[in-house]
């Protein structure tokens, strides 16, 4: 009987250093695979999200003006025409 309980507990430390070091591995691939993941978005050149929405902004404000520039312009030359 203790032979099996030796036994048991053997099989048991080795399936624990077994788990401990698949673990590692998965640890140290997430690491690889986020390293790489990182470098390659960091040479796409990407846009960071404050400069797009600041320049979103912008060109939603001068859309406004176009359009009211263009507003006047037509006025102006109705007025002209007449």
């Amino acid at each position: 009987m203790t032979q099996n309980s030796k036994f048991f507990d053997e099989i048991g430390r080795m399936m624990n250093g077994a788990a401990g070091a698949a673990d590692g591995i998965r640890r140290e691939v997430e690491t690889m695979v986020r390293s790489q993941a990182e470098r390659f978005v960091g040479e796409m050149d990407l846009v960071k999200r404050e400069d797009f929405d600041a320049l979103r902004e912008l060109v939603q404000l001068q859309d406004g003006e176009i359009k009211a520039l263009k507003a006047e312009l037509e006025a102006l030359k109705a007025t002209k025409s007449s």
